[in-house]
């Protein structure tokens, strides 16, 4: 077995061996959600959109399971200030948008923005491409288990203002949990921990991994945080 530690067109392969038991719901979630169970946003079936990825990083943190998150610069043109998952668009040597350049793609745009090293990165899963239409990236969400932890960082300030992990207990955490309004008014659930307020794609995600990985709590879904106009 090949562990994810080359990105530059070396062998890159999903594989459960040896996970942690508690990440057993994360996997049987990945191998049966069917996209529209993840968002009413699929890929354009005439090919369109730019091919991306983000990697779901799961860790074993201090308080038990986490997840690595990071917050994007105030200044960038698009989701400025958001927390999100590491990744981006596929670049050329990524290799096949259909294969396992997502794969790749994912942990280089982790290196690049975290400075994590792939190397202590085990990915085990792949969920159905989703598509963000206010940018109009089709973005596969690649599952990686954090098999031997690295230090991460901010690497350039002009893209990323931090890099930090966030416990899975305090994002079922019903106290954390909120539901954002957006002022064009669409809704969607949203995340307050580790002082930042996540929402939108990345938001959207960690809902249903929780939801379907059974690991959901119940929480008030009258809550609202409201977004501002630049959101």
């Amino acid at each position: 077995m090949t562990h994810a530690s080359n990105t530059q067109g070396g062998s890159v392969t999903l594989s459960k061996k040896g996970l942690p038991e508690w990440l057993d719901p994360v996997v049987s979630a990945v191998e049966t959600v069917e996209p529209l169970q993840l968002s009413r946003f699929l890929p354009p079936e005439n090919g369109a959109g730019r091919q991306s990825a983000v990697l779901i990083l799961f860790g074993e943190g201090e308080r038990g399971p986490e997840l690595l998150l990071m917050e994007r610069a105030g200044s960038l043109r698009s989701h400025a200030g958001q927390p999100s998952f590491p990744g981006g668009a596929l670049d050329p040597e990524d290799g096949d948008a259909q294969a396992d350049g997502p794969l790749r793609a994912a942990l280089r745009e982790a290196e690049e923005e975290t400075g994590l090293d792939p190397s202590g990165v085990q990915l085990f899963g792949v969920l159905p491409k989703l598509y963000i239409p206010v940018s109009g990236f089709v973005v596969t969400p690649v599952l990686g288990w954090w098999r031997e932890p690295s230090p991460v960082g901010v690497v350039d300030p002009n893209e990323t203002a931090r890099v930090f992990t966030v416990p899975v207990a305090d994002l079922t955490d019903p106290q954390n949990r909120a539901t954002a309004v957006h002022p064009r008014g669409h809704a969607g659930p949203a995340f307050l921990v580790e002082s930042a307020l996540v929402w939108g794609f990345t938001a959207g995600i960690i809902d249903r991994l929780l939801h379907y990985a059974g690991w959901e709590r119940p929480w008030d879904r009258e809550k609202q945080v409201p977004l501002d106009w630049r959101s």
